[in-house]
């Protein structure tokens, strides 16, 4: 039997009240959140795959509009069932065929589209977490208007030289006891981007930390992890603010 490879516990989380609003962009429901003060810059976040109203993932994105950005996640699922921790493991594989986190191009295109035209964005970055993560390194190596991405503990997609070649700059941040992403991996992807990559890009692993690590709400946090967590949560920030 093999571990679940995204899932960590899901359990017991507190409630939690957001401060943004949902809105339609054509197909396409998204949650929104908004500094208090005019910006032109905006982050995309990418949910995991239990989708776009996990209340961790609504977290992220009131948390990014706080240090001053439009923050939007839409819902990359299109509508269709998230997966939930009721779910059976052996069905994961299926599952995956239809939620295939290399295939959000179009949903992206929609979204930087709103961001530009309805909330005057000029600069966009994007960050996305376990599923999301990988679908952040699928857009930064195709999407040139993606000014900056963060990938949180997206497996890394098995090699080929083209996975490499990032368009602009791009930080990857995993956890050393994620049972889904090896260090051997970990040293691989290095290893390529010292190779192939022409722009600014960043890895960084923290100790002990699991996978979906980051993005826990403060009073979920165990104090051991806290610390890294809230590393984490400001290396991705400083790394967007660089950039965006």
């Amino acid at each position: 039997q093999m571990a679940d490879p995204f899932l960590y516990n899901t359990g017991e989380r507190s409630h939690y009240g957001c401060l943004g609003h949902e809105v339609q962009i054509e197909y396409l429901k998204a949650y929104v959140c908004r500094p208090s003060f005019f910006t032109d810059k905006a982050v995309i976040v990418v949910h995991d795959v239990f989708g776009w109203t996990f209340p961790d993932i609504r977290y992220i994105v009131d948390l990014m509009a706080g240090h001053g950005y439009i923050t939007i996640c839409p819902d990359f699922f299109k509508g269709t069932k998230p997966w939930t921790s009721a779910d059976h493991w052996a069905d994961f594989r299926d599952w995956m065929k239809d939620h295939d986190p290399m295939k959000v191009d179009k949903e992206a295109d929609l979204v930087l589209k709103y961001l530009k035209d309805q909330c005057g964005a000029k600069k966009i970055g994007i960050v996305g977490f376990s599923w999301g993560g990988m679908a952040v390194h699928h857009l930064m190596l195709k999407n040139p208007q993606l000014t900056a991405g963060v990938s949180l503990y997206g497996r890394i997609i098995r090699d080929s030289e083209e996975r490499y070649s990032l368009l602009n700059p791009t930080f990857f941040i995993f956890g050393e006891k994620d049972h889904t992403i090896s260090l051997d991996q970990i040293f691989l992807l290095e290893d390529k981007l010292k190779q192939y990559c022409k722009v600014p890009y960043k890895i960084k692993v923290y100790p002990g930390q699991v996978h979906g690590f980051a993005q826990l709400k403060p009073e979920d946090m165990k104090p051991d992890d806290k610390p890294y967590i809230e590393e984490a949560r400001r290396d991705m920030i400083d790394w967007i603010k660089m950039f965006v």
